[in-house]
């Protein structure tokens, strides 16, 4: 049990990098994509005192442009995921995250199974909608709320505890111990904890399902087999692991990202309440402003040249997606928010073979979420008494608080 002062939101993001004091690290991005499209960068110097997780190196080749940032993603075997397994995978186990291929086209062919469009459309009818109005529900009377602690932050990690088929009485451990597992590197122990946390929670679900399956995610993956063979039940808790922090932390954030874009342009509020045909390119828009999670890493399997840098064998890649997304070059006036926009494909998801497995998922949470917002919340507005609201981070990106005011209902 955690302790009762222990609040494992707000210590995650004391020890995010940049959370709460970097505002902008476009302008500095956009200088370094003026000189090039990768750069040789030292994470002291970027970060400061913040430690790095385990087998994080310091020097570290930054790709910055859309294009070098899809070359990159699309050459998996010059650019190698493998390098998770000494960060990530001490707390998460051998998941997709760091497998390449072949390896990792069979495991998530599987997994993929579990993300149908028919299972998709269930859960928003059975899950999503009847959390997020339950949420709106205890503040809607009100006239004003913090939309990121009362709305957006509680309401995917709920979704993906009832996906798995956890009760309701375990939801506030799940969060708390899916919190605490990415917080390997500020508190190693903390994080190994929360692994074998999750794991004893798994495991005693797991264990009825394979008895008594269910329409859950945790039957789908007791019942599905690769090659003929069954997941043993490590390679499930390792995927459940990596599905836990994925869920909640990344959509939380790209919710909260486009809300803020939204309230801080209100003629596209008001164009979005009126026309809802608008949702789509608004929550593309949104993902592609402001990415919930700026980078990824790569390790470099052989010597390669991008735009004149040459990264060593051994390198590890700094794939910043926040950055592509901003890409003057592809994206005119870049810095704007535009749900308008024309449509091209961003790198908020990732992009090839690695592409996020639970974007379908990602995108209904925040359609659900927004729609709600609008349908229920008449004269929904920014707190004009709110002080400095404003989305921060350097790696993962969202605002602290959504104070709002709207007519009580």
């Amino acid at each position: 049990m955690a302790e009762a002062s222990y609040d494992p939101f707000e210590e995650f993001n004391r020890a995010q990098a940049g959370m709460g004091s970097v505002r902008n690290p476009y302008t500095r991005l956009a200088e370094l994509r003026s000189k090039g499209a990768v750069h040789k960068l030292f994470l002291r110097d970027l970060l400061g005192p913040v430690p790095l997780a385990p087998g994080m190196a310091d020097e570290i080749y930054s790709v910055v442009s859309h294009d070098a940032v899809a070359r990159v993603l699309l050459d998996g075997e010059t650019f190698s995921s493998s390098g998770y397994a000494r960060s990530m995978g001490l707390v998460m186990g051998h998941t997709i995250l760091e497998m390449d291929e072949p390896e990792h086209g069979r495991y998530r062919a599987l997994l993929q199974k579990a993300f149908s469009k028919r299972a998709l459309d269930r859960w928003e009818h059975e899950l999503v909608r009847p959390l997020v109005n339950g949420l709106i529900d205890r503040f809607a009377a009100r006239g004003h709320a913090d939309l990121v602690r009362e709305l957006t932050f509680p309401f995917p990690v709920s979704v993906i505890a009832g996906m798995i088929g956890l009760d309701d009485a375990d939801h506030r451990d799940f969060h708390r111990m899916a919190v605490e597992l990415i917080s390997i590197a500020f508190d190693p122990m903390r994080g190994m904890r929360a692994s074998q946390g999750l794991r004893d929670l798994f495991a005693r679900v797991l264990a009825e399902r394979r008895r008594a399956p269910r329409q859950d995610l945790m039957s789908v993956l007791a019942q599905a087999e690769l090659e003929g063979t069954r997941l043993d039940d490590e390679a499930i808790y390792a995927f459940l692991r990596l599905l836990a922090p994925a869920g909640a932390e990344t959509t939380y954030r790209s919710s909260s990202n486009l809300l803020f874009g939204l309230l801080t342009h209100t003629d596209q509020l008001e164009a979005l309440r009126t026309d809802r045909g608008l949702m789509s390119q608004a929550t593309e828009e949104g993902l592609r402003w402001e990415c919930p999670l700026m980078g990824i890493m790569r390790t470099a399997t052989r010597d390669v040249e991008i735009d004149g840098t040459v990264i060593p064998a051994g390198s590890t890649v700094s794939v910043n997606l926040g950055a592509a997304n901003r890409d003057e070059t592809r994206y005119e006036n870049a810095d704007a928010f535009d749900i308008r926009r024309p449509q091209k494909t961003h790198m908020a998801f990732a992009f090839g073979a690695h592409r996020c497995l639970g974007m379908h998922l990602a995108r209904m949470e925040t359609s659900v979420v927004v729609n709600a917002l609008l349908d229920r919340l008449p004269g929904l507005r920014l707190d004009p008494a709110a002080e400095d609201v404003h989305i921060t981070g350097l790696t993962f990106r969202s605002p602290i608080a959504l104070p709002v005011l709207f007519e009580p209902v």
